[in-house]
């Protein structure tokens, strides 16, 4: 089912303080958009919101999904409802097993649609892909795992719960070069009709493995620049100076 993205005047506080001032945002489903902007400019705070984090209260606006609204849904609601996200600082979940993480949330997010041994080759398949030891599966959830290893293991999560939406927080921060293609590969994998993704960044080397459609750019909590993929490139070569000039009023 094609469900599109839209945010509508959104505007968010975190402790009191307003972030978001105003986001106005579509994602046609099929998409895969870039968001980039410089630090504090609100990226995160999208991401938490978007994702239905308590701490990031909602002020106004909407968040439409298709046809529901994600503000009126928990969190696990709007997993159930194909919406994912990739955390910039995966957490450590000590005492819990990988495979038995995986295994709850695939079956949580998707009831009934796998068989226990549907679960196990999908499994296996998503971690020869991402070329992730099957060791980890006995090891606690992200507990001593390495930055790329928690990223790797993010990346799993997606393949395996096979959401609609799935929004990458800085997927790239902690990755060397090998990794972050083998990452990439990975939501790559996921690419088609049903699948869209916003993919926040800070660097076109990313962008380079996961080719997005449309770049925006979120300066002081609102889109204030959108474009195709050169726009991620103009970015490289001129850096948030491109903020000013687009700004500067005409002579």
């Amino acid at each position: 089912m094609n469900k599109t993205l839209t945010i509508r005047d959104l505007h968010a506080s975190v402790n009191g303080v307003e972030i978001l001032r105003g986001v106005d945002l579509v994602v046609p489903s099929g998409e895969i958009h870039a968001l980039m902007g410089p630090n504090g400019s609100g990226k995160s705070t999208l991401s938490y919101a978007l994702m239905g984090h308590p701490a990031y209260e909602i002020t106004s606006g909407e968040i439409i999904y298709g046809e529901t609204n994600l503000l009126d849904l928990s969190p696990d609601e709007r997993a159930k409802e194909g919406v994912f996200l990739a955390f910039q600082y995966p957490h450590e979940v000590p005492g819990v097993r990988m495979q038995d993480f995986l295994r709850t949330a695939t079956m949580a997010v998707n009831p009934g649609k796998f068989s226990l041994a549907q679960f196990m080759d999908r499994l296996d398949a998503s971690m020869s892909q991402l070329q992730m030891d099957k060791a980890y599966l006995a090891r606690s959830m992200n507990d001593g795992f390495s930055g790329g290893e928690k990223k790797r293991a993010e990346i799993l999560q997606l393949m395996l719960l096979q959401p609609t939406l799935a929004i990458l927080d800085e997927t790239d921060s902690g990755l060397d070069i090998d990794a972050l293609k083998i990452v990439s590969d990975g939501v790559n994998s996921q690419r088609g009709p049903n699948f869209s993704a916003l993919v926040i960044t800070h660097y076109q080397r990313l962008l380079n493995y996961i080719q997005p459609d449309r770049v925006h750019v979120l300066h002081k909590g609102r889109i204030a620049l959108s474009g195709g993929p050169e726009l991620a490139l103009d970015l490289e070569k001129h850096g948030y100076d491109l903020l000013k000039e687009e700004a500067a009023p005409a002579a």
